[in-house]
């Protein structure tokens, strides 16, 4: 699957936009139960949904702390590789900070933002005079109603794969 023409076709067709969904199921199984779905996907924005079900529920059927964090990683990660070349740049969790601020009882979203001025500031400058670098994404869940229910900050090292001394198999 060449998952970078299926997420240009995904930002306006519905039908690459479900194609993706059922690849990034495929991909990463892990999240497959979870049933996250990538709503919009732009140059610049991603929008995921985080479904309010059983698989996904606490103790009290609020949306579990760890599946909100887990969308919180998955879709900040998945812009930054869509907007970044996965063959020239590695990509990998450092540090994951959650916040709660509301129990989630529906739908949870996900919004997340990035531009070229973002990545000339954030990777591109800095990994010209380093080996590595941190950068910290934010994000916000919101429920359908638009109750504020987490602030993600996920910390993301991005290094170039010729600096990389495990290499991916």
């Amino acid at each position: 699957m060449d998952t970078t023409k299926i997420v240009q076709k995904a930002k306006t067709s519905s039908f690459y936009l479900w194609l993706l969904n059922a690849g990034l199921n495929r991909m990463i199984p892990f999240n497959k139960p979870h049933g996250f779905k990538v709503v919009e996907i732009t140059d610049t924005t991603i929008k995921t949904k985080l479904p309010y079900k059983r698989g996904n529920f606490n103790h009290i059927k609020g949306l579990h702390a760890c599946a909100l964090a887990t969308l919180s990683e998955f879709s900040t990660g998945f812009l930054m590789i869509s907007r970044l070349d996965p063959k020239k740049y590695r990509i990998i969790l450092k540090t994951l900070e959650m916040e709660y601020h509301y129990q989630g009882k529906m739908d949870g979203f996900g919004n997340f933002e990035i531009n070229d001025q973002w990545l000339e500031e954030k990777i591109y400058n800095p990994l010209k005079e380093n080996e590595s670098t941190v950068v910290i994404c934010e994000i916000k869940i919101h429920d359908t109603e638009g109750n504020h229910l987490t602030t993600g900050k996920v910390h993301w090292q991005v290094k170039s794969w010729d600096k990389v001394k495990t290499k991916l198999n």
